[in-house]
């Protein structure tokens, strides 16, 4: 029983963007109403940039309370996510911009994610790879046993991809410009196969 690798890189096609909100005011309602305000200005500049509702999507929203050092509320904040999937990423720093500017001193960026959509071929690259790694190592260890390689029993695998979210800073200038580098989008295999060896 032997344990291949194969590993693979393209170039991403898609961003994702974790955008937020985050409002503080003295009562709940103050407080919902400018998160809610801010995020429909966010939404609504990624929707005129381009961005289809359908790859847009509310991802949580939270209400807390700021207290004093006696523990009593001063304050009320509401935290509201907003992911946006960017399909067009030679726009993506503009878009970016744009929404951060619509947002005002509420808007939040806490991090861009790469991903390669249809990654079929990639995958199955790497599988072959890995594959042909775990024969290369079943082959030399048949030989050093001085017995032929036989059928394959039993094949399990595991594959990942890289390019997880990059953290950007959690509060951003309503002028600030992002310059967005996609680079290159790793995917790998791991592949554990179990060979018969023949007498």
């Amino acid at each position: 029983m032997v344990t291949g690798s194969g590993e693979v890189s393209g170039q991403p096609d898609l961003l994702t963007a974790d955008f937020a909100v985050e409002t503080e005011a003295s009562t709940v309602g103050d407080a919902l109403d400018r998160a809610s305000t801010a995020a429909n200005k966010m939404r609504d500049a990624l929707v005129r940039a381009g961005i289809a509702r359908a790859d847009l999507q509310t991802s949580n929203v939270n209400v807390g309370t700021r207290t004093d050092d006696d523990r009593k509320i001063v304050a009320y904040t509401v935290n509201q996510g907003l992911t946006a999937t960017i399909r067009n990423l030679p726009k993506a720093g503009a878009l970016l911009s744009a929404a951060i500017a619509a947002g005002g001193d509420a808007a939040r960026l806490n991090g861009v994610s790469f991903a390669i959509e249809d990654d079929t071929a990639l995958l199955a690259e790497a599988r072959k790879k890995a594959f042909a790694d775990a024969r290369g190592k079943a082959e030399l260890y048949a030989r050093e046993a001085g017995r032929p390689l036989g059928r394959v029993l039993r094949i399990s695998e595991a594959t990942s991809g890289g390019g997880g979210p990059v953290p950007m800073a959690g509060m951003i200038a309503s002028d600030a410009k992002l310059s967005i580098e996609p680079g290159r989008q790793r995917l790998s295999a791991s592949v554990t196969v179990e060979w018969a060896l023949r007498p």
